[in-house]
């Protein structure tokens, strides 16, 4: 199973692999990770709790990795520097949500910094 995403200062660990699957399978709007052919439900539960959690360490990353884009494409020291306005457009986000994320992002780099490159 997945591990919960970790805050700044926790090691980070990795989510329960993603299957990917063939493209044949994923047009069919009925097939979810083969989920719909395990019979058994504590097995369905198992591998969909698994899923679950996959998703959410994934989504919680991704959104790590937006802030930390959103702060360098803010950063003053660029010439080609985005406005906050520019980088809500761009992300479909409110204003007021993108300068949360560059600030976000802002700390996130500074940790980067901080301690050197993330070994994952």
């Amino acid at each position: 199973m997945a591990e919960p995403t970790p805050r700044r200062n926790e090691p980070r660990l990795r989510p329960a692999p993603l299957l990917f699957e063939p493209a044949e399978a994923a047009s069919d709007p009925e097939h979810f990770f083969d989920l719909e052919s395990i019979d058994d439900p504590r097995t369905l539960l198992a591998r969909a709790t698994e899923l679950t959690q996959a998703f959410r360490a994934a989504a919680d990353r991704a959104v790590e990795f937006q802030a930390m884009a959103a702060a360098q494409l803010a950063d003053p020291r660029r010439f080609d520097r985005l406005t906050s306005a520019d980088i809500a457009e761009q992300a479909e986000w409110t204003e007021d949500y993108a300068k949360k994320m560059v600030e976000f992002g802002r700390d996130l780099l500074r940790g980067v910094e901080a301690r050197g490159p993330d070994p994952v």
